[in-house]
């Protein structure tokens, strides 16, 4: 819903590839009855008034995109058309802007950054993309105008289901959401869907999907699975059957200081960096594994004791536990795959507490999605020395970020969104009771996952110190 305290006029970007069905979502919007007065922007045809059909625009209100690039002349006739539309702006409450199949989204969204008078009027309320579910893998690889269109989304139908596959549906969808973790996703066919879906939707605001999906900014790992476990001294061994498809498990046991959910988050950072140096994987060479700071390569075929159980054969690698405790246990990939078991001297082991990690991709997409999502308060001026670098060297590639920040010593949560190089941000409502936190996703172009990670952690304050 969109909040009730803006009185400024609400604007929806309608974009999608040639045939994607633009033209039947946009007549399928006009002729709901939902109440709305809203005003039409046609590249090619000019502005229409829905409310009672009357024309607003004229003849040279008409604007153009070619081939996806607006040039500044163009993007100042944008700002020209929605100027005189608020100055009728007791004929209508909605604003819609539809793209030409071959246009980048993102001066479109610029637009409603650059310029003082626009943002006090109007404001964003999201970038829906149409997807020909059919054709569009013919351009997903090769044609940027398709990826940027995806990039840019806050909501993106997958439109002409009737022609695909669900295992193909599948599929695409799980592909658009590599290339855009925060947009919402919808099947449509002919592009029937409630226009709840697609109005007053707020989807160009990051608090609205995490309350969506509070899952949908975790941070990708190389590993899919961990669980904590109390072990005593002694022998113990990590048993695996051979998986289907890999044949080796990469694995990081380190000791931690809980046997709780707590030790697994207390482990991250510990497995994290262990994998990060996958080329110095230390592979079993048939001696004992030991806790500590290491990524050991297990191969799952001669190596291990061999062993069957019920005539299956299973992989035996040694752990030499030396002092009981806590340690935490991380697996390149889900242990169901591979009937994963730790054995004590005398019986199986299991976790005191696991968790489950999103699988990391497996294509190399020039757009993809960055999420960050980590308790702590940040120190304003290194967050706005670290934007300023960012967007000044890496901004044409970034086509999107938005966020929800906690700020050193302020008591509202600070909420962000950029387009490129320009950036828009202010206090929003009180923390009060709610955990302070920073959520924050980047959507573009050859995103570097680490260094965005390890520069937005050099923001964050030192955690406090807890007196004796």
């Amino acid at each position: 819903m969109a909040n009730p305290t803006d009185s400024r006029v609400p604007v929806t970007v309608l974009t999608g590839f040639l045939g994607s069905g633009k033209t039947t979502l946009l007549n399928r919007i006009l002729t709901e009855q939902h109440g709305k007065r809203i005003a039409v922007i046609e590249n090619e045809f000019g502005e229409v008034g829905v409310d009672q059909e009357l024309v607003i625009g004229a003849e040279e209100e008409i604007f153009e995109m070619n081939n996806g690039c607006i040039c500044c002349t163009v993007r100042g006739d944008l700002i020209r058309i929605l100027g005189n539309l608020m100055k009728r702006k007791d004929r209508f409450d909605y604003i819609l802007i539809e793209t030409t199949g071959l246009a980048d989204p993102g001066p479109v969204a610029q637009t409603f950054f650059m310029d003082d008078e626009i943002q006090s009027q109007l404001y964003l309320d999201a970038v829906v993309t149409v997807v020909d579910a059919h054709h569009v893998w013919q351009h997903l690889d090769d044609t940027p105008e398709v990826q940027e269109q995806i990039a840019f989304a806050d909501v993106i139908l997958l439109n002409k289901i009737d022609l695909v596959t669900p295992p193909d549906l599948d599929r695409l969808e799980a592909r658009i959401r590599h290339m855009n973790s925060v947009a919402r996703i919808l099947r449509t066919e002919c592009g029937d869907t409630p226009i709840a879906n697609l109005l007053d939707v707020g989807g160009f605001r990051l608090d609205r999907a995490l309350q969506v999906d509070a899952r949908f900014l975790e941070l990708e790992y190389p590993f899919e699975w961990a669980g904590v476990y109390h072990l005593e001294a002694g022998p113990h061994e990590l048993v695996l059957q051979p998986g289907p498809d890999d044949p080796t498990m990469d694995v990081v046991l380190a000791p931690v200081s809980v046997a709780s959910a707590a030790g697994i988050e207390e482990g991250l950072r510990t497995a994290e960096m262990a994998f990060a140096g996958r080329a110095l994987a230390q592979v079993y060479d048939g001696t004992a594994l030991e806790p500590r700071l290491a990524l050991f390569r297990l191969p799952l075929t001669h190596a291990g004791r061999a062993r069957r159980n019920g005539g299956s054969p299973e992989m035996a690698f040694p752990i030499a536990i030396s002092q009981t405790g806590a340690y935490a246990l991380f697996t390149e990939h889900h242990p169901s795959e591979f009937d994963l078991a730790l054995e004590g001297p005398e019986s199986c082991v299991y976790p005191v507490a696991e968790r489950e990690f999103k699988p990391p991709h497996e294509h190399n997409d020039e757009v993809t999605s960055v999420g960050i999502t980590t308790p702590g308060d940040l120190v304003v001026k290194r967050l706005n020395a670290w934007l300023s670098d960012l967007l000044r060297t890496k901004g044409p590639d970034i086509f999107r970020m938005k966020g929800v920040l906690s700020i050193q010593g302020e008591a509202e949560r600070f909420v962000f969104q950029g387009v490129h190089m320009l950036f828009d941000g202010r206090p929003d409502r009180p923390w009060d009771d709610e955990p302070r936190r920073n959520s924050l996703v980047f959507i573009g172009r050859n995103l570097d996952r680490a260094a965005l990670n390890a520069g937005f952690r050099d923001c964050l304050a030192a955690p406090a110190k807890v007196q004796p």
